[in-house]
């Protein structure tokens, strides 16, 4: 059996291989261990470590369609393949349980305000479906609602501001630099990624940018038309954060407790430590905003390279932890 894994599990990347790894294995009955690791360019372990948790999924959450995978050392065999083939495939039930929340949402969402007037009726006209389906488990849906916060009413402005290609004036708070700045920003497009962004034309920058509506303090729709340049728009599918080969370089070194800084912050390598942790080498164009990580990270990691910001990050914990023990002796 080949060696352990040199370089960390992204859970991310694999549960796109063990995806991969299904339709790969039905089309391969008695396939080789060697065969399929050499093909997904992982090592054997890692290979059997997939096959320990394939049996573990199926095509519901009720159980009774179990993939019925194993291997005996040197081949793998795949029992049950027509579990996920059309033949067994079954007409989509709603429990109670799912037909409250999905209702509960469609009518939450079809209360913002920056949603299209034919957007709204689809949607409603889908509800009404929905609970006709659903009967008397819909009921317990018109006992329960869900407002929005401040985002609905700055995602309606966005909306309209793009549509009507006008300029936006904004009070914007950065976690990074934990401070509110007002800008007149281009919109460009509303994307989303985790959470709602905009991006834009950033006026005062000078260069693109992207907002996160929670964030937004307030906004007003000027009079100014949005006139951004030409920019060629991103693929996000990657995630929103891409770093560029030119940008600044650190290296933070983080224990068991942060190996989740891997798969949350593009990196360019991710190092096993002896304490079981990591030496994470990434780029950001604004390497002071991975000061909120060192302190967020506080005893399971640490900012290695460059020195300043490591002896600023070590600053601010120390000022954090000054402020909090005088807040302790005042109370």
């Amino acid at each position: 059996m080949a060696g352990k894994p040199v370089r960390p599990v992204n859970a991310i990347d694999q549960t796109r291989r063990m995806l991969s790894l299904v339709t790969y294995l039905r089309e391969r009955p008695g396939a080789r261990i060697e065969d399929v690791a050499r093909a997904f360019g992982i090592t054997e372990d890692e290979l059997v470590s997939d096959l320990d948790v394939l049996p573990m999924c199926g095509t519901s959450f009720r159980g009774g369609d179990l993939l019925d995978i194993d291997t005996d050392g040197e081949r793998i065999w795949w029992h049950n393949p027509a579990a996920l083939g059309a033949d067994a495939a079954e007409p989509l039930r709603l429990a109670a349980d799912e037909a409250t929340a999905l209702l509960v949402a469609a009518r939450a969402v079809a209360t913002l305000p920056g949603l299209r007037e034919s957007d709204r009726q689809a949607l409603l006209r889908a509800t009404a479906k929905v609970e006709t389906a659903a009967g008397e488990a819909a009921g317990a849906s018109s006992r329960l609602s869900v407002t929005f916060e401040s985002e609905g009413g700055v995602f309606a402005d966005v909306d309209r501001a793009i549509a009507e290609r006008r300029r936006l004036w904004i009070r914007y708070y950065s976690p990074a630099r934990d401070e509110v700045t007002e800008r007149e920003i281009d919109p460009i497009r509303l994307v989303s990624v985790g959470h709602t962004y905009v991006e834009a034309w950033c006026r005062r920058s000078e260069a693109r940018r992207t907002f996160r509506l929670d964030r937004v303090a307030e906004i007003k729709i000027l009079d100014e038309p949005s006139a951004p340049p030409e920019v060629e728009l991103r693929d996000l599918s990657e995630g929103l954060v891409q770093p560029a080969a030119e940008d600044p370089e650190v290296v933070v070194e983080v224990g068991p407790g942060g190996r989740w800084v891997a798969e949350y912050y593009p990196h360019d390598s991710a190092d096993e430590l002896p304490d079981g942790g990591l030496r994470i080498t990434l780029r950001t164009p604004d390497p002071a905003s991975l000061k909120r990580l060192a302190l967020r990270l506080g005893r399971d990691g640490r900012i290695v390279e460059p020195q300043e910001l490591a002896e600023s990050a070590r600053r601010a914990a120390r000022e954090a932890l000054a402020a909090y023990d005088g807040a302790g002796a005042a109370h």
